[in-house]
């Protein structure tokens, strides 16, 4: 992985409410941990880091990180990770792992397909991304940006498993090598769509019947002999209360 020019400056605002002043003004907060130095606060201008994520192919980019008027200017450090906003998808923080060029470093990298897998094009098979990042270790310069698996010679019920994928040199793919990356599944017949479609259906009734039975418990336990006759009488009470409070009434205004 090539590494590129970034420039940092240590965080001026930290206090309650500096995070949201310096991202008003065009910086995103962001820290350095590793290679035995406390972790430093620093800021990146938005538009430089908008302008290299838009330029990687995947959010691992190496960086040489140049922080003004620091002791130790320029570091190598992994874009480890970054904090998106749910809703707009802004940048809202940046954590950067500093790293040595002749140390090796584990990350996990993107895994992409090129090609159509045959047993989707001519048996209409479904291609299943079963993993869509794996683990890796390799010197800083050797990571890759992201695993590119050829899927077109997959037939159905075939998979690329971990250990079947071939790593760039220098690179070491970790994990179980049984695991499946991707694999092209058999398409659902026409008795097992039945079969789901009528378990769905059977699953929905059973809801409705059970609501309706909740709906009738709450208010509906069976009415005692006593109840029904407490509730005949209680219109009668009802409506002398009323015809009292009127009489009451009328002997003010006289």
């Amino acid at each position: 992985m090539k590494s590129v020019a970034l420039n940092a400056f240590p965080r001026t605002l930290s206090r309650r409410g500096g995070s949201k002043k310096l991202r008003t003004s065009g910086r995103i907060p962001a820290v350095i941990y590793g290679r035995e130095k406390q972790p430093q606060s620093l800021e990146i201008d938005n538009k430089d880091m908008m302008n290299l994520i838009h330029h990687s192919v995947s959010e691992n980019v190496l960086v040489d990180l140049s922080v003004k008027d620091d002791a130790r200017p320029k570091r190598l450090a992994l874009v480890q990770e970054i904090q998106h906003h749910a809703l707009s998808g802004k940048m809202l923080h940046i954590d950067f792992h500093e790293v040595a060029e002749n140390e090796k470093v584990t990350i996990m990298v993107a895994v992409e397909t090129t090609g159509e897998a045959v047993g989707v094009k001519t048996d209409g098979g479904v291609l299943e991304h079963v993993l869509f990042k794996v683990k890796v270790r390799a010197l800083p310069k050797d990571l890759p940006e992201a695993l590119i698996l050829d899927v077109s010679h997959l037939g159905i019920g075939q998979a690329i498993h971990i250990g079947d994928i071939k790593p760039p040199a220098g690179v070491e793919i970790l994990g179980d090598k049984h695991i499946s990356v991707i694999a092209v599944a058999a398409p659902l017949t026409e008795a097992q769509e039945a079969a789901a479609a009528a378990a769905e259906g059977g699953t929905a009734e059973v809801e409705m019947i059970k609501e309706k039975k909740e709906d009738g418990a709450e208010g509906a336990a069976p009415a005692k002999a006593g109840d029904k006759a407490a509730a005949a009488k209680a219109p009668a009470a009802a409506d002398k209360a009323a015809d009292k409070g009127a009489e009451k009434k009328a002997e003010k205004k006289k």
